[in-house]
């Protein structure tokens, strides 16, 4: 790996932080509990389409684990991490195989849905009932509309960042 796309990398892990510290202040107007925004799910995105799926799944695990050290809640590692994981797989899965059918806002839209269904099942397991799944409607009724915002916005960087001139090409790094 070349020294500027382990800095680039970095630099996408500590964007990805930043947007899930803001996002943690960011109070959500409904009664739901576990909804949020999805900020630092448009980093994951960006990765995959700019560097791949390994590199995307290396970003978003190490802003998982960062957000977990920085705010000292590691209760919620267990939910991020699954969350994250599942959501980049799927993400990969259909951005690879099905991007003729679904734009990166439709991609986005399974990662959200994905990142939704991992984290009702940790918590399933966590503590032991499967009646928890009951709250999946709501949660992937939320996804929608977060997984449309993240992918809108990973259009716009994505175009922005493949079209500047960048001292360096993405598919060389």
């Amino acid at each position: 790996m070349s020294m500027k796309k382990l800095i680039f990398l970095a630099l996408l892990v500590a964007i990805g932080l930043v947007l899930s510290i803001v996002e943690s202040f960011i109070p959500i107007p409904f009664v739901v509990p576990g909804v949020k925004l999805g900020l630092a799910n448009i980093i994951g995105l960006v990765s995959l389409v700019i560097f791949g799926y390994k590199e995307a799944l290396i970003v978003v695990i190490l802003r998982s684990l960062t957000f977990a050290l920085s705010t000292g809640n590691f209760s919620g590692l267990f939910y991020s991490l699954s969350g994250a994981i599942l959501s980049v797989t799927v993400m990969f899965i259909v951005y690879k195989f099905l991007s003729r059918y679904f734009s990166l806002i439709g991609v986005s839209i399974f990662g959200a849905i994905s990142h939704s269904f991992a984290q009702i099942a940790v918590a399933s397991l966590i503590i032991e009932n499967i009646r928890i799944f009951s709250y999946l409607p709501i949660m992937m009724l939320m996804s929608l509309f977060s997984g449309y915002f993240v992918g809108l916005s990973s259009i716009y960087l994505t175009k922005n960042l493949k079209n500047k001139n960048m001292s360096f090409n993405f598919t060389n790094l």
